[in-house]
This record gives structure tokens, C-alpha cells and sequence, in this order.
């Protein structure tokens, strides 16, 4: 059992990565399953067998309660983040059981092999202010540049966020109406980009001068 409940309308960083450091996503279409699972597993209503039988084609049109809001999310090969805001209780967990197990089904199915493929439970943090959220949600949404990855080697939110993108898969004006426009919220991003890599650089400087003087 966790510490401490998810409560409705607060926020969660929510992260999680292959068992082993395994690569969890080897190509488009495993990308492309676990963001349609995102958006299949976030209903209120039972889900039943759609998985097995009949994934690639979706329930188009069908209007649902959410279990959670999605915020945003970056999908890396071998793990991933999200922003929460649970809309019912015990939905966020709930919704986080659906998508792990139905992705480790399919992900030992197609690739023949057996046991979790997931690194135990998912972590959570609480987002407890407005600043913490702004900073996360850029966290999130440029992870795979903060591990500087290569172009095309994940999957995020940060178009969804900056450009006309079409996909609506996130709740994004919780951010974004704090901003004048898109490209203001861009300006934003880049700027806290360039803060996350040089603590990260400061950090690797720390580590080299500790085993120097140990």
C-alpha cells in the first residue's frame, strides 16, 4: 500500500522504467500502443477483452468518464513520465494498473516472453504548487532532451503543447492559460531546458571531483 492517497484535483509526477533498465518501447508501433492505451484505459467503464481482440480499431466517438486527467506525458525507450490529476477516487491507481498490465500483456505476447516488465510499482511525487507543476510539466514534456536522446527516439507532448498539433490526448490548459500563447509557454520550456542540463552538467562535475578526492 502507498503512504499516502492520490486525492482528487491534485497533480502527480508519475514515472517508472523497464525491469533491468530494459528498452520497454523498440519501435513506432510500441510507442503508438501505449499512448492508445492511455486513451482506451482511461475510462471509468470496464474495458474488457478490447485489448486481445481488437485494439487497432479503437472505440472512436465513444465519450466516457476519466478516471484521470492527463497532463502530459514523454514516452523514453526504456522509461516513461507522466502528470496526473486523478478525477475519482482511486482512479489514478487504477488507471496506472490497466496501462502497465495491459502493456506488459501485450509487450510479452508479441515478443514471446513471460514475467513483469515493469521496475515494481510506479513512483509518484505530489506537485505541491503552481511553480513545481510549471517546472514539471517542461520536465515531462522535453525529458527525452534532458537525456539528450536522439531526434525520433521517444514520444512527448511538447508538440501538443507548442504547435496546432491535432492530437488532444492531454488536458493542457492548466498550463497553458498561464501563459499569453503557445509560444510564450515555448520561450518558457527552452529556458528551464537550459537550467535542467546545467544542473545535470554541474552534477557530473560534482561526482568526477568526489572520486578524486576519495
Amino acid at each position: 500500500m502507498r503512504k499516502t492517497a492520490f486525492m482528487i484535483g491534485e497533480f502527480y509526477h508519475i514515472y517508472n522504467r523497464g525491469t533491468d533498465k530494459r528498452i520497454v518501447f523498440n519501435n513506432d508501433y510500441d510507442f503508438k500502443r501505449f499512448l492508445q492505451s492511455m486513451k482506451e484505459f482511461n475510462s471509468l467503464e470496464p474495458i474488457g477483452s478490447i485489448y486481445e481482440n481488437s485494439f487497432d480499431k479503437p472505440r472512436l466517438g465513444r465519450q466516457t468518464s476519466k478516471l484521470v486527467n492527463i497532463i502530459c506525458y514523454c514516452l523514453n525507450p526504456n522509461h516513461y513520465h507522466m502528470i496526473l490529476e486523478p478525477k475519482t477516487d482511486g482512479g489514478l491507481s487504477e488507471f496506472m494498473k490497466r496501462l502497465n498490465g495491459g502493456y506488459t500483456k501485450y509487450f510479452n505476447n508479441k515478443y514471446k516472453r513471460s514475467g513483469v516488465l515493469f521496475q515494481g510499482k510506479f513512483k509518484s511525487s505530489h506537485i505541491d504548487s503552481n511553480e513545481y507543476l510549471l517546472h514539471a510539466s517542461v520536465y515531462v514534456n522535453l525529458n527525452n532532451r534532458a537525456h539528450r536522446l536522439k531526434e525520433g527516439g521517444a514520444y512527448s507532448s511538447w508538440e501538443e503543447f507548442i504547435s496546432s498539433s491535432e492530437e488532444n490526448l492531454c488536458n493542457k490548459n492548466i498550463i497553458l492559460k498561464q501563459f499569453k500563447n503557445k509560444k510564450e509557454y515555448k520561450t518558457f520550456g527552452e529556458e528551464s531546458l537550459k537550467n535542467i542540463l546545467q544542473r545535470k552538467e554541474l552534477l557530473k562535475e560534482l561526482e568526477v571531483l568526489l572520486s578524486l578526492e576519495n
